[in-house]
């Protein structure tokens, strides 16, 4: 088992030993989507949706999954963030549907990486769009939720050459 870092000896999960990795600076940039109606695209830019301002809600709540990850992924480590950045764009789908872009950006200078914190972030902030319309539509469609590119660590960069679509 001694190649598969996430077991013990015993062949059960264990958190890995990252205390003799050195510091590096890190980063990670993943991306999430929500397909929504018209309907909710303009309440949501409009800003009449009754929960509030949709945006800066789940950009808020981006922001705060991003720094719990490792109390929602049991084998992640806490690690202090030094920046997370929450961004969005809008593109209409060819059926009159609207999707929301969503793309979280997240560094820390540590001794592991912060992808599960972009791809949570970027999840979390899907979701929060989600549970704040969702008394308009509840059709609405999550996803892809991918990493777009890491830096730092053992295992080098990673860039994704293409845009991953449903």
């Amino acid at each position: 088992m001694a190649e598969f870092t996430h077991f013990n000896e015993e062949g059960r999960a264990k958190m890995v030993d990252i205390s003799d990795k050195p510091e590096t600076a890190r980063t990670a940039l993943a991306h999430s989507s929500i397909i929504v109606s018209k309907e909710i695209y303009d309440k949501i830019t409009n800003n009449e949706m009754k929960k509030g301002d949709v945006l800066a809600v789940a950009q808020v709540a981006a922001v705060m999954a991003a720094k719990k990850t490792w109390d929602l992924i049991p084998m992640c480590h806490p690690i202090p963030l030094t920046g997370i950045n929450i961004s969005f764009s809008w593109e209409q789908e060819p059926d009159e549907n609207y999707r929301l872009m969503i793309a979280a950006a997240v560094k820390t200078t540590g001794n592991t990486g912060v992808e599960m914190e972009a791809l949570t972030a970027a999840s979390a902030c899907a979701l929060t769009v989600y549970d704040m319309c969702k008394a308009v539509d509840k059709g609405m469609v999550i996803g892809p939720t991918y990493l777009v590119e890491k830096t730092g660590g053992k295992n080098g960069d990673f860039k994704r050459n293409e845009r991953v679509t449903l």
